[in-house]
């Protein structure tokens, strides 16, 4: 028997003066899992995230937390900690004080709190800056002060809500991986909103795709990279995004079809061996690999990926090959057909 997920929404809507936030919103969390909302500005997530922490309430549909309806629950009766973009650290308290706070306010005994404290700062590699002013801390530090403060909290479920995109690119990293390990080692279940498809496909579980306030594809990052279920999945997920080509330059897949393939499934072949004849618009060094972007009449997003440095002049003309096996199909609507 299938064991009741921990956070459940089931056909949540939100609309704001009959303007569409989220519509037809469910989904399954289970315990201990690391989910990310993904996709681009005003597509939902973080709307999603402010139904299921209580910040708004949906106009149709139920939320569940842990098997109780928390619907119209206020945010404070829904036993979850946040962590935000913005830090919201006090600029007047200690790092100390401002982890310990919600304990305070709940009157939680002192020596309770600082263990919990010492405990929080381990974790987050604080110790040693308990006195500190946010101030007088670099931005990731800050954000750990902010992840400190939602795990002294001790709650089970954890909301984040674009924590690292105020961090330079290198901070991100590093930060990345702390919210990784802490989800781990804490067995906590976080919901995690973001627009940056690296930060959703390297830390979660699972990622929920939107779109237009609607659910593209929910799986595995492998899934959405692999099979993904419409053509709007497979040119958002993916660095570059999978080619999409027409039908009609390609024999035998018929009329009104879409079919993708990913960059690393083309190989250049020589003049006249090809299915495809090409012109180079652009060649990119990434250190391990050249990415070369090409230009078709019948294609768009097209490019191959080739190992070290192997730049191609612009406007030269080459022919591509690929297997049958890598191509995805698409029906005229962009759903997934096979592949």
């Amino acid at each position: 028997m299938t064991p009741s997920p921990f956070v459940k929404l089931d056909g949540v809507a939100k609309r704001w003066n009959g303007q569409l936030g989220v519509e037809g919103i469910s989904l399954d969390i289970p315990e201990g899992s690391f989910t990310a909302l993904l996709g681009p500005s005003g597509c939902g997530k973080s709307t999603t995230l402010r139904l299921l922490a209580g910040l708004e309430l949906p106009d149709e549909g139920k939320i569940l937390i842990d098997g109780k309806d928390v619907t119209t629950s206020a945010a404070s009766d829904r036993n979850l900690s946040m962590v935000f973009q913005s830090y919201a650290l006090f600029p007047h308290l200690s790092v100390a004080e401002n982890v310990m706070f919600g304990l305070k306010v709940r009157r939680v005994p002192k020596k309770e709190r600082l263990e919990k404290l010492h405990r929080a700062l381990e974790i987050t590699g604080l110790l040693g800056l308990e006195s500190r002013k946010p101030g007088e801390l670099s931005g990731g530090q800050r954000q750990r002060v902010a992840l400190a403060r939602a795990i002294v909290a001790g709650q089970r479920l954890c909301l984040m809500d674009e924590p690292l995109s105020n961090l330079d690119a290198k901070l991100r990293n590093a930060v990345r991986r702390d919210i990784k390990k802490l989800q781990r080692d804490l067995g906590i279940t976080v919901v995690y909103v973001t627009h940056d498809q690296t930060e959703a496909m390297s830390m979660a579980d699972t990622v929920v795709l939107m779109k237009n306030g609607h659910i593209q594809q929910v799986g595995t990052p492998e899934d959405l990279y692999s099979r993904p279920d419409n053509t709007f999945v497979a040119e958002f997920v993916g660095a570059p995004p999978m080619a999409l080509l027409e039908s009609s330059v390609l024999a035998g897949f018929g009329e009104d079809k879409t079919i993708g393939i990913r960059a690393e499934n083309i190989q250049i072949v020589p003049k006249g061996e090809g299915r495809m004849h090409c012109t180079v618009t652009e060649s990119e060094f990434l250190g391990a690999e050249t990415l070369i972007g090409l230009d078709h009449a019948g294609a768009t997003g097209l490019s191959v990926l080739r190992p070290g440095l192997s730049m191609m002049a612009e406007g030269h003309e080459i022919d591509i090959t690929f297997h049958d096996e890598n191509l995805h199909v698409f029906d005229a609507a962009g759903q997934r057909l096979s592949g």
